[in-house]
């Protein structure tokens, strides 16, 4: 009884996880710029796979899988979130135009962007930058 109680339980469980990769591989077609992909993708997958080993780590009920899928979350879990940022980083100076209707308030308050923070607006996709 409890081993059909753990099987329905970690099958629930990779389930979930690929609907979240299933969501993250959606947004990678429909969002509209690289930044909210990257976004999406990140957090997405990393959820999913998280779930996902869970699943595997329950399913498995062994202290060797709980230990590895421990090292896998955690690895998974510093370092996509930082991978994700430095990536964003780059596509930012190398020019990487935002979605027109994004909000770039915040950005341009940064200390550290490619266009001048004294300015209103951004030179990127297309926006021309005030003569101010």
């Amino acid at each position: 009884m409890m081993q059909e109680f753990i099987s329905i339980t970690s099958a629930l469980l990779i389930l979930t996880g690929a609907i979240f990769m299933l969501i993250a591989s959606i947004g990678m077609i429909r969002l509209p710029d690289f930044f909210i992909r990257i976004s999406v993708l990140t957090k997405a997958s990393t959820i999913g796979l998280g779930f996902m080993l869970v699943g595997i780590a329950l399913y498995f009920n062994h202290m060797s899988i709980f230990l590895k899928v421990t090292f896998m979350l955690v690895f998974i879990v510093l370092t996509s979130p930082v991978s994700a940022h430095i990536i964003s980083k780059a596509a930012s100076h190398i020019r990487i135009p935002f979605w027109e209707k994004t909000d770039l308030q915040d950005y341009l308050k940064a200390d550290e962007t490619p266009d001048d923070p004294k300015t209103k607006k951004s030179s990127y996709g297309g926006r021309k930058k005030n003569s101010t």
